[in-house]
């Protein structure tokens, strides 16, 4: 439910084309909806400005179709992260209107366009292996309603290719970067740029690599200032953080500040 459902109840009851019991009955459910095996959180929307986000981790199959269920009764966009095929397949049942993204493990489910902003984001990667986490950033930030450009494989190793992109740095916002090994991608970027830069560490790398671990410690004493840092792997994180900033920005224009 949106803050614009609300008031549209409530304008129905002072206007008396809405009897306050069956208001009351609209409004049951907030701010959550108890299913037995799981608290769906139908405020969330009105609080963070965007539904909550199914993780699909460690969830059965009929739990996460129960949960999209009950989600689109309310009429919500779906976004389901780190998904198998097969919880797609399952979620086809319950609507066809759905998109899967295979690589980024994204379902989506849109019941409402949401327009995008004017204010840009930009993913960059290292490589070609670090796309699967950009991905997983770039469409969570897109589905929430931002305008997301990609700038994949221009990596420090042949850091000619991050050099001769400027253009796009200076046309965005904010920008996450996503890579492995070293993680010298984000010091290099919050070095040449005037906005936040987000850092993801993948676990993409060879030997004593520790699953992303020497990534995330190299972003954390990165000697650039400017960068803020999110998990591993964590490509949701930097897209919903990512997101919020951008908002902010939105507001400001609007607002003529």
């Amino acid at each position: 439910m949106k803050n614009e459902d609300i008031k549209a109840i409530l304008n129905e009851v002072k206007d008396g084309t809405l009897e306050t019991d069956k208001a009351m009955k609209k409004l049951k459910d907030l701010p959550f909806e108890d299913l037995g095996y799981a608290k769906i959180d139908h405020h969330r929307g009105i609080r963070n400005g965007y539904p909550e986000v199914i993780y699909c981790e460690g969830k059965s199959i009929e739990h996460i179709k129960g949960i999209v269920a009950t989600m689109m009764e309310r009429g919500n966009n779906i976004l389901a992260t780190r998904a198998k095929k097969e919880v797609y397949e399952a979620v086809r049942e319950v609507t066809d209107d759905v998109e899967y993204h295979e690589e980024a493990r994204i379902i989506i489910v849109k019941n409402e366009e949401i327009e995008k902003t004017k204010s840009k984001i930009l993913v960059v990667t290292g490589g070609t292996s670090d796309i699967p986490v950009a991905e997983e950033a770039a469409l969570t930030a897109e589905v929430i309603g931002n305008t997301v450009e990609r700038l994949y494989d221009v990596g420090v190793a042949g850091i000619h290719r991050l050099l001769s992109q400027r253009d796009k740095f200076e046309e965005a916002n904010i920008i996450i970067t996503v890579a492995g090994m070293e993680g010298a991608l984000a010091s290099v970027v919050g070095g040449l740029v005037d906005k936040p830069v987000i850092a993801v560490p993948t676990s993409v790398g060879y030997g004593a690599h520790f699953e992303g671990l020497a990534t995330l410690l190299a972003m954390l004493n990165s000697c650039a200032s400017g960068i803020g840092v999110v998990n591993i792997d964590n490509g949701f994180g930097a897209g919903y953080l990512a997101n919020t900033i951008n908002k902010q920005i939105e507001k400001a224009r609007k607002n003529g500040k």
